[in-house]
């Protein structure tokens, strides 16, 4: 029997891993809507998910940097994944569903630093990487997908629980190299000032997309006469232009790290102008578009310059821990703002927030360049 390559197995174990999250993510707004008729709760409970990541990320992170291994925290999380989104589907009230749903948190929290951190580690030439990871975006297309097909809020449940299973057993074959163990006390602290310009805007810039993806499936279905599967089709636009955008970048666009992050925050604003403007369901594809191309230059642009010049996986869980923090933060604020005001203002929000994000990354300093002028 043939051995499959390491990468085509990691390629196999991202997309399962982003396939069960997103089933579940996209449509979490319309599924908390069947246990509370209040957007501020509706918010509070999307919100539950990445409040727990942000912990688990940072922490599970460090560790894995810490213990030089990644592949034990990839293989607990796919398992922890599978029991804790399989257990959506017995989750009936407001509470039992911030239960599962802070525990979902955690579980993904313990693996996805990990296996960014793997991904680009196994891989010599490091641009490869970029192809690799590119299939969490694949996953999410598939994930949006088979839920707008299944078009049952309680089998997707258990088609994500099923997900992360198959995951898992990509992740039997992969080797375990041991890394050079991270053990420099502070040094979450030490990577969060030396790139604070990086994550502030990071940040700023996901807190206004967070806060108007909670309301946008809303929004489709309430204002633009939009069905469930609709919402499938706007969200497959974005995932699938990211897909062919980050293997695009491993080999026709040369532009620096920092530079790649930097367009993705800025472009962003583009989107919102044109989400607040749309009458009918479907004129929200090209803008859904726009979003996967800057979600594709943010992600790997910024994880990539964060890993060149820090530890791998303590950088990347912080670079994920402070899109749940703005997770945490979006849900909230466009639950508050829909219900004082109306959908709408909440794109007039995110419109500002990302402004602010773009202005803030324009401070960012290329550490290569930096180094190139001392020599």
């Amino acid at each position: 029997m043939q051995k499959i390559p390491v990468n085509n197995l990691v390629r196999s174990a991202t997309f399962f891993q982003h396939a069960g999250i997103s089933i579940i993510f996209v449509f979490m707004p319309i599924i908390a809507g069947s246990v509370t008729e209040s957007v501020f709760e509706i918010g509070l409970l999307v919100a539950s998910f990445s409040f727990a990541q942000i912990i688990s990320e940072i922490y599970f992170g460090r560790h894995s940097d810490k213990k030089g291994t990644r592949l034990k925290f990839i293989r607990i999380g796919f398992i922890g994944c599978a029991v804790a989104f399989g257990l959506h589907y017995f989750a009936d009230d407001l509470t039992i569903f911030f239960l599962v749903r802070i525990l979902a948190g955690v579980a993904s929290g313990i693996m996805i630093p990990a296996m960014i951190a793997y991904t680009y580690e196994a891989n010599i030439d490091k641009k490869r990487a970029a192809t690799v990871i590119s299939f969490h975006a694949l996953g999410w297309l598939a994930g949006i997908a088979a839920a707008g097909i299944a078009n049952d809020l309680k089998l997707i449940f258990l088609i994500s629980a099923a997900s992360f299973v198959i995951g898992l057993l990509f992740t039997i074959k992969l080797p375990n190299p041991e890394q050079i163990k991270e053990l420099t006390p502070g040094t979450t602290k030490k990577v969060i000032l030396k790139n604070k310009f990086l994550f502030l805007s990071l940040l700023l810039r996901h807190i206004g997309a967070a806060a108007v993806w909670t309301i946008l499936p809303i929004m489709i279905i309430e204002k633009l006469g939009g069905e469930l599967y609709h919402i499938s089709i706007i969200y497959v636009a974005n995932t699938l232009t990211a897909f062919i955008l980050m293997n695009v970048m491993a080999s026709k666009i040369h532009l620096s790290n920092v530079i790649k992050f930097k367009i993705g925050i800025g472009f962003t604003a583009f989107v919102f102008v044109g989400l607040s403007v749309v009458t009918e369901w479907w004129m929200t594809m090209p803008f859904m578009a726009l979003v996967g191309a800057t979600w594709a230059f943010l992600f790997i642009g910024g994880n990539f310059h964060l890993m060149e010049n820090n530890p791998r996986s303590t950088s990347t869980g912080i670079f994920s821990s402070t899109l749940s923090i703005a997770t945490v933060i979006g849900p909230v604020t466009a639950g508050a703002i829909a219900f004082t005001f109306d959908y709408i203002a909440v794109m007039y929000f995110a419109i500002a927030i990302i402004i602010c994000a773009f202005v803030v990354s324009l401070k960012i300093k290329d550490e290569k360049q930096n180094q190139t002028v001392e020599i």
